[in-house]
């Protein structure tokens, strides 16, 4: 059985490339090659392109939007910055103010509490200086009875003569003041 097919493969001579294809295969590829890139061509390219280009537009768009969001940001954080170093500025101004404020309120009530201290201590002063005087006088006058009661004692007799009496009295008096002013 064998020996007729190798009769037969000898008998159609020779024998044709396995690498290069039959010229009737070529032919119809070609056809089917060219039917598909036609389709594809007129169809699926211009759908695709469409695809990218819309793509294209939308991130283009988003880029834009982006951007834009940016530069709305940089200019709301320019006008944020210069609204914060405002409100410093101002409040550092507010608290210069108020220390100052605080500086004159202390000012003037230390000058009132002087003036007020020295208003007391005048008062003072002057209302001792009365008391003195007013005891000053009730001194003398009972100092001067005392005296001359205890003359009248020593002496046996009333000493009426109330003019008299009180020139002995002033006299005794200012010698008292004299001894305590030269000591």
């Amino acid at each position: 059985m064998l020996k007729p097919l190798v009769i037969l493969a000898a008998e159609e001579g020779e024998a044709p490339n396995p690498l290069i294809p039959a010229v009737y295969d070529i032919v119809w590829s070609a056809v089917c090659f060219v039917v598909i890139l036609f389709i594809f061509w007129r169809v699926v390219l211009p759908r695709m392109k469409k695809l990218l280009d819309e793509r294209s537009t939308a991130i283009e768009g988003n880029i834009a939007k982006a951007d834009e969001a940016q530069r709305k940001a940089e200019a709301a954080l320019q006008e944020y910055t210069a609204a914060l170093a405002d409100a410093r500025k101002e409040a550092g101004e507010i608290r210069d103010a108020a220390r100052e404020d605080g500086k004159k309120i202390v000012a003037e009530a230390k000058d009132s509490a002087a003036s007020e201290a020295s208003r007391i201590t005048a008062s003072a002063h002057s209302q001792i200086e009365a008391e003195r005087q007013a005891a000053l006088v009730s001194l003398r006058g009972e100092v001067g009875t005392l005296a001359l009661d205890l003359a009248g004692g020593v002496i046996g007799e009333t000493l009426s003569d109330d003019a008299k009496a009180q020139a002995v009295v002033d006299r005794f008096l200012a010698d008292l003041e004299a001894e305590k002013a030269a000591k």
